[in-house]
């Protein structure tokens, strides 16, 4: 069915004859603006004011939010003779998927069956500090995402800054993913397999992608987890604890102790979990007086202060961290 609100949601890309379904979801809950711009993700766009289109769980989809709902769209794959034929103005078709299946896709990336505002009350009796700024930063989430991509998403992260990241993983899925559709000129293509990634000429087709040092990292954690543990198997790290997961993490390629917490964090279930970088190490010595390390974030240092924020945030404290 489509939205009561049509004329809110008519500047979503190409959105005939795209089915609109919803889910309820206050901003107290989640913030689009805030979750999906906050370099959690990589692969998703504001393709119009408040409409932010992106590749899901190997389809694309428009998502909006109106007051305490959240509407969404998923486009259907296109094959190479629909491309041909599309006309301009509709050139992707609404996905033929049942409504039940695509709800719990978006419940489960967005976690929705945590509740934010019961966690933000706690923070905020825990941490005068957090107490001060949660208001100007309401609805902030952790996704929860597919593991391979999140791990090689953010073995891009390392030096780098968002915009160009979000450069970074859209030349490697136009690269090494498969073509999904294509909305407004503009082609979607599905996060590449591992297998994708396994290549005899994969490092070189990145180092030409601009990938520089890290396209050895991309191409050598591919090889070792096909060789080792598997896709399947780094989906299983959701069930190890916390310590385990971040272990067999650090052994890959070009996976530090803060690309294997934001993987942990994003997409292993491990809300524990803080990445602590050179600001969050500021963070905590300035503003929480945390004496740790002397002129560099040492391992030692950066263990402690995950360690500090844990005992003052609990449970969830890399979703503390995320806000």
């Amino acid at each position: 069915s489509r939205p009561p609100t049509p004329m809110k949601l008519r500047d979503a890309p190409s959105a005939c004859p795209s089915l609109w379904r919803c889910l309820p979801c206050p901003p107290a809950e989640l913030r689009l603006d805030l979750v999906l711009s906050s370099g959690q993700s990589f692969r998703w766009w504001e393709s119009s004011p408040g409409a932010w289109t992106g590749v899901l769980a190997g389809r694309v989809w428009t998502l909006r939010q109106d007051g305490d709902r959240l509407w969404y769209t998923v486009y259907g794959e296109q094959d190479e003779d629909e491309e041909e034929e599309e006309r301009d103005d509709c050139p992707a078709k609404a996905a033929k998927l049942d409504g039940a299946e695509t709800d719990r896709i978006l419940r489960d990336y967005f976690q929705l069956d945590v509740g934010l505002s019961a966690l933000y009350h706690a923070w905020g009796a825990a941490d005068p500090l957090f107490r001060k700024v949660a208001n100007d930063f309401p609805g902030v989430r952790v996704l929860r995402q597919d593991p391979v991509e999140c791990l090689f998403s953010f073995i891009c992260t390392s030096n780098n800054h968002i915009s160009r990241i979000t450069a970074m993983i859209e030349r490697l899925c136009q690269a090494f993913g498969r073509r999904l559709c294509c909305l407004d000129a503009r082609p979607f293509h599905a996060f590449p397999s591992l297998s994708a990634l396994t290549g005899a000429d994969a490092e070189a087709r990145l180092r030409a992608l601009g990938f520089g040092y890290r396209a050895k990292f991309v191409s050598g954690s591919a090889r070792a987890i096909t060789e080792g543990l598997g896709a399947e198997g780094l989906c299983q790290l959701r069930t190890a604890p916390y310590a385990e997961a971040r272990r067999v993490l650090c052994a890959l390629p070009g996976v530090g102790a803060k690309v294997a917490d934001c993987v942990c964090l994003l997409s292993l279930d491990k809300a524990e979990a803080v990445p602590v970088d050179t600001h969050v190490w500021q963070i905590a010595r300035q503003r929480y007086g945390v004496a740790l390390g002397g002129k560099s974030l040492t391992p030692r240092a950066y263990q402690e202060i995950g360690d500090f924020f844990r005992g003052l945030w609990g449970s969830h404290a890399g979703w503390a961290q995320a806000v």
